[in-house]
């Protein structure tokens, strides 16, 4: 049974994955600010290390794979005050990266220290990037497209460094998907001409991240390593 730590787990593509790796039957073990199995608030400095010393023991000694989904997307204007746009972007980068970071690095530690699989596989890493990383985002989300660039860059250097050991990184890249935060974009920056921006026609849905989310960290061949996998109805293609 493949026991795995998901951030981000209660509302989303967070919960979506959770459905999703769960009927694929993984013993999921969910984070959220405050609710989840591990609750922890990853603006606060040391979040990630605590979360997994608590997913680790609730765990019994032994997680499989960590998915890095959870995330904040806050804009923060051009001309805002200066307090205000250095509180937004530390923010951004303590959730959206920073956290992550330190959860890999505490992955990777543990999945050199077990033994590997019948395919040579000792644990895997799915970070939930963004279409931002590759395309950029709004002029209020500067720091949102350049922690998920981040977070690809991470991705790519731990497949690089590990897989030789056994350890596999990949990252999932969606677009616009119908979660609470994307409907507040879509309603305030007009919704129809950034659909116009799709050519698939509509934003991707939590289930489809989640089905990427699940594949990647219960299926995907190790060759894989180190990709980047676009969840974004063609509106970016590189």
């Amino acid at each position: 049974m493949t026991t795995i730590l998901l951030t981000g787990s209660t509302r989303g593509i967070g919960a979506a994955a959770l459905t999703a790796l769960t009927a694929g039957g993984a013993i999921v073990i969910g984070h959220g600010t405050t609710g989840g199995d591990v609750p922890a608030d990853l603006v606060e400095p040391g979040a990630g290390d605590r979360l997994w010393d608590a997913a680790l023991e609730r765990a019994n000694g032994r997680i499989d794979v960590l998915v890095n989904n959870a995330g904040v997307f806050e804009g923060v204007a051009l001309d805002a005050p200066d307090a205000d746009w250095a509180r937004t972007w530390e923010r951004s980068w303590r959730i959206n990266l920073q956290a992550s970071a330190d959860l890999s690095r505490r992955a990777v530690q543990h999945f050199r220290a077990v033994e590997p699989d019948a395919a040579g596989v000792r644990g895997r890493i799915v970070n939930v990037a963004s279409r931002a990383a590759f395309r950029g985002d709004s002029p209020a989300h500067w720091h949102y497209a350049a922690a998920k660039a981040g977070m690809v860059a991470m991705t790519r250097t731990i497949a690089r460094a590990y897989a030789g050991e056994g350890v596999l990184a990949f990252a999932v890249a969606p677009g616009f998907t119908m979660t609470g935060m994307a409907e507040d974009y879509l309603a305030s920056r007009g919704g129809d001409k950034l659909l116009a921006d799709i050519p698939l026609g509509r934003v991707a849905t939590p289930e489809e991240v989640a089905e990427t989310i699940r594949w990647l960290a219960l299926a995907a061949p190790p060759s894989l390593t180190g990709a980047v996998l676009d969840v974004n109805g063609a509106s970016y293609v590189r």
